[in-house]
């Protein structure tokens, strides 16, 4: 066994700084919760290169008296609490002592500090636990602490570190959630010599939320106010119509601190239940005061995950405040119709007679013609005044049927060979629209199936199977009825056409095209789903997606792929900037097929939709031509067969 000893003073403050600073957000959220500790009314936080070469926390709090500079940076040196009877009562955010010490084992650091008594404040400087100047200097009241190189002496945590993007973005995130939850102190937050936000710091928490989450969110939020068992919950919590596709906005604070708690997730989940609709998550910001005795803050380094002494207490608190909060809130929504920035009462113009010509399928780009929505001006929609060439129209040729080949390459839809329609066979293919065919009592198909694509040379190939299907309705508005030879086949017409969607986007053959909206959506997105978004962007371009970055983790969506067309943007671009976040390794094939599923299932026929006979014998026929068509892409069924013999039975004509 190796001998036993005691690891240098080195070593064992760089052990310890691991436990409390994994990355710069760590730094951070160490120095902002010492300033509030401190009393401070404004607070400036500045970082460079995600962190990682420049940090900056200014303050105005009460500052640091010079002969307790240096103490301040000791292990387990700090002024919140002086005896373990203080542990049972701790209401400061940081406490243990260790948060100084730890940063100035892994980074150069310099302290500006000066008390409302001193006349001269202190300059100190410490690299690697290592004093580099300690003196008097000038400065305003309060403290300046300037983080440089972080883990500078430690290479094997620097090459840890993630892009610049996706530090800041987690320095970022840490900022939002104190600002809010301390809006009576000004906050200031600079990225790259940048401003990202600015709170006013008037004590107002709408104003906080506004600043910092933006106008969509705060709109989207009802008040809660609420007090139950000597706990007081206050803050907001989000209109059921607005829920979300994930958690990432479900903000809690305890006693100011912000904390990551399944108690308080599942109680606020619970108070929307049968409220939401499923599938979609609240978002919230809620601040609950808590007797410091019930709760234990001292479970983990960071202080972001906390214990009850009784969490059935907290629950009930959080879901009658949830609750009652949303059964007060029963206003209906108010829809408000624009008036149109153009008069469309009035006559056109008169127009060159090169423009009588036009069609509509001219190649106008939508592009050339759309304003900028970024301009504060109103833009009217005219289309240039100059000649536009049109591709000329391919020349309809009559179809004219030869003869049968041997063999002939199978296509997902064989050709119909009888329609009771006035229109000619020869003249329907598969590329014929739904909305051509014309509604009839009785529509009879048959398709050819064939066993290989290549012509045999030993035998001849076997001649096609006919088999015939009638479509003789529908029931509840969901389920296909249709005769095929002697059974009856009943088709889950949503979850077919899913899948028949779900096949042409894998295969290519249902391009996404992408389609501008009359008017940008911005979407707020948490920081890891919008570092995921801006690092794949070409390849949501690829997916029909058209996005502009609008400030901190919100993008501007300008277009949707346009199989979507109806949909709300905001919930598809969360929903693949989630899937992004959640494949960060090899996004492409679970992005990919999960997107296909999305698409698919937003752009498919719902049940309860009117569908025509035609449409309706469309489905079933691709779903005979298909045998890939058995299950939608959740798994589900899309359909099953009940034979003659089994009707029969039930009618006592056969035994």
């Amino acid at each position: 066994m190796a001998k036993v000893q005691v690891l240098s003073k080195e070593t064992s403050e760089l052990i310890a700084a691991g436990e409390v600073i994994e990355r710069p957000s760590s730094i951070v959220k160490e120095l902002i919760e010492n300033s509030i500790d401190s009393g401070a009314s404004s607070i400036t936080i500045e970082i460079k290169h995600g962190g990682i070469s420049y940090l900056r926390v200014t303050d105005n709090g009460c500052g640091i008296e010079y002969e307790d500079v240096p103490v301040a940076f000791l292990r387990h040196a700090t002024s919140k609490i002086h005896d373990k009877s203080d542990l049972d009562g701790i209401m400061t955010l940081g406490f243990r002592g260790e948060a100084l010490a730890s940063i100035c084992a892994v980074a150069k650091v310099d302290v500006l500090t000066k008390t409302a008594e001193d006349e001269y404040g202190t300059h100190y400087s410490i690299e690697g636990s290592e004093e580099k100047e300690y003196d008097r200097t000038g400065c305003p009241d309060g403290t300046t602490i300037i983080i440089r190189d972080i883990f500078y002496n430690v290479p094997a945590r620097l090459k840890f570190l993630k892009k610049d993007v996706a530090e800041g973005n987690a320095i970022a995130s840490i900022v939002d959630k104190i600002a809010i939850s301390h809006p009576e102190i000004a906050f200031r937050f600079i990225r790259d010599n940048k401003q990202e936000f600015i709170t006013p710091g008037d004590g107002e928490l709408y104003s906080s939320v506004y600043a910092v989450m933006g106008k969509q969110f705060a709109a989207s939020m009802i008040s809660v106010d609420y007090e139950l068992n000597g706990i007081k919950i206050d803050g907001f919590t989000v209109k059921p119509l607005f829920g979300r596709p994930n958690r990432s906005m479900q903000h809690f604070f305890i006693n100011g601190r912000y904390v990551k708690s399944l108690t308080c997730t599942r109680s606020l989940e619970h108070a929307y239940q049968n409220s939401i609709m499923e599938g979609k998550f609240p978002s919230c910001v809620l601040r609950l005061t808590i007797p410091p005795s019930i709760i234990d803050v001292n479970v983990h380094p960071a202080k972001i995950e906390v214990r009850f002494t009784d969490e059935k207490i907290i629950a009930d608190s959080i879901f009658f405040a949830v609750k009652n909060a949303i059964l007060l809130d029963s206003k209906p929504v108010e829809i408000n119709i624009k008036k149109p920035a153009i008069d469309y009462t009035k006559p056109l113009p008169e127009q060159p007679p090169e423009y009588a010509q036009m069609k509509m399928q001219s190649a106008v780009s939508v592009q050339e013609i759309r304003p900028s929505f970024r301009e504060e001006t109103s833009a009217q929609f005219v289309v240039p005044q100059q000649h536009i060439p049109v591709a000329p129209m391919p020349e309809k040729k009559e179809y004219v049927p030869t003869s049968k080949p041997d063999i002939k390459i199978a296509s997902p839809v064989d050709d119909i060979v009888h329609i009771p329609y006035e229109m000619p066979k020869e003249n329907i293919s598969d590329e014929t629209p739904i909305e051509q065919l014309k509604p009839a009592d009785e529509v009879r198909f048959k398709y050819i199936s064939e066993t290989s694509f290549e012509k045999k040379k030993e035998a001849p190939p076997e001649p096609p199977k006919e088999i015939y299907f009638r479509v003789i309705g529908e029931a509840f508005k969901n389920y296909i009825i249709a005769e095929i030879d002697s059974d009856i086949v009943f088709v889950d017409k949503h979850a077919a056409h899913e899948r028949i969607l779900f096949e042409k986007l894998k295969s290519g053959r249902q391009k996404l095209i992408c389609q501008l909206l009359l008017q940008p959506v911005e979407v707020l997105l948490d920081f890891e789903e919008f570092n995921a978004l801006i690092q794949n962007h070409e390849l949501v371009s690829e997916m029909g997606f058209e996005f502009e970055i609008s400030g901190a983790s919100k993008v501007s969506v300008n277009g949707i792929p346009s199989i979507l067309d109806g949909c709300d943007p905001s919930d598809l671009i969360i929903e693949l900037a989630r899937n992004l976040s959640d494949n960060k390794a090899n996004p492409m094939p679970e992005i990919l097929d999960d997107m296909y599923h999305t698409f698919a299932c937003k752009a498919a026929i719902k049940a309860n939709d009117i569908t025509s006979i035609s449409e309706l014998s469309v489905i079933v026929k691709t779903i005979l031509t298909d045998e890939r068509i058995r299950y939608c892409p959740h798994g589900r069924p899309v359909m099953f067969k009940l034979s003659k013999r089994e009707i029969e039975k039930q009618f006592k004509r056969v035994l």
